[in-house]
């Protein structure tokens, strides 16, 4: 009896030999295999040429590092301290200030060196405007008040008859009422913490302590005026804000610091911050 086709041995061979010629994944000659060969040694010489180039840019970046951070901690976030952050930002000042001195004493002598009438006439000028801008010395007699904390605010329990806490701290509107009526009374120059208030400082109280001219400071606070003793003591005394504050001052129960002092010889250092001005201007209506 004939066997059924399905089981024939031929058909199955045939059927295999059509599969292997026709498999999209078996090459049909032997160019296709030589083809595969120049695309693995492109890759592979981009790889080499890759490395090396990681390599360099990575060591760039590190020299970049170093050359920017100048020896200090690029990642200033790591302090653990407000003492060692505050150390940092004044080193960083201080050192931002002496590089602006000695850029401003490039200037003097190039300026100096050039003999031009219009030159002379724009240093004349700027010569007269030193003194009101706060930008030379001054000595003479004077006022200093020295503000501070009530004793009660440094660790003590706050006593049951105070409502309000902040009656035993000193605000910075404290220290600008000082300051107010010094210039009211027509103080020649003003000082606080020994630093030169001028037109365009800015007294501002962050946390404990008050900050002048980016550097902050801590109680107690010292203010000191270059000026006629007599108008500087009645400006004082006349202050409706300060008459308050000394009223605190004497009150057994709040105790805030106020010592004022009349001094034969108080020296106002110049001014040596920035004296450029930054705003903002509106735009245009359309």
């Amino acid at each position: 009896m004939t066997p059924p086709p399905h089981r024939s041995l031929d058909g199955v061979r045939s059927v295999v030999t059509r599969w292997r010629h026709t498999t999209p994944e078996t090459p049909t000659d032997a160019g296709e295999e030589d083809e595969a060969v120049p695309s693995r040694s492109r890759r592979s010489w981009a790889w080499r040429i890759a490395t090396p180039l990681v390599g360099l840019l990575s060591g760039a970046l590190f020299v970049v590092s170093a050359h920017s951070s100048e020896g200090t901690d690029l990642r200033p976030g790591r302090f653990t301290d407000l003492a060692s952050m505050v150390q940092y930002d004044r080193n960083r000042l201080d050192a931002l200030k002496q590089k602006v001195a000695d850029l401003d004493e490039q200037v003097l002598q190039l300026s100096g060196s050039f003999d031009n009438q219009q030159v002379r006439k724009y240093n004349r000028q700027a010569d007269l405007m030193k003194g009101p801008a706060g930008l030379t010395a001054v000595s003479g007699p004077g006022v200093t008040i020295t503000l501070s904390d009530a004793p009660q605010s440094t660790g003590e329990e706050t006593p049951d008859t105070i409502d309000n806490p902040n009656l035993l701290l000193v605000h910075q509107q404290d220290i600008q009422a000082v300051v107010n009526a010094m210039w009211k009374a027509g103080a020649d120059a003003v000082t606080i913490q020994g630093q030169r208030v001028v037109t365009t400082t800015g007294i501002r109280c962050i946390g404990n302590s008050v900050q002048l001219q980016g550097v902050p400071y801590s109680q107690p606070y010292r203010i000191s005026a270059v000026g006629d003793v007599g108008s500087l003591t009645s400006a004082i005394a006349d202050d409706p804000y300060l008459q308050v504050y000394r009223a605190d001052a004497a009150d057994p129960d709040i105790n805030v610091g106020w010592d004022e002092l009349v001094e034969d010889k108080i020296t106002a250092p110049a001014y040596d911050g920035l004296t450029d001005l930054q705003y903002a201007k509106a735009l245009p209506t359309s």
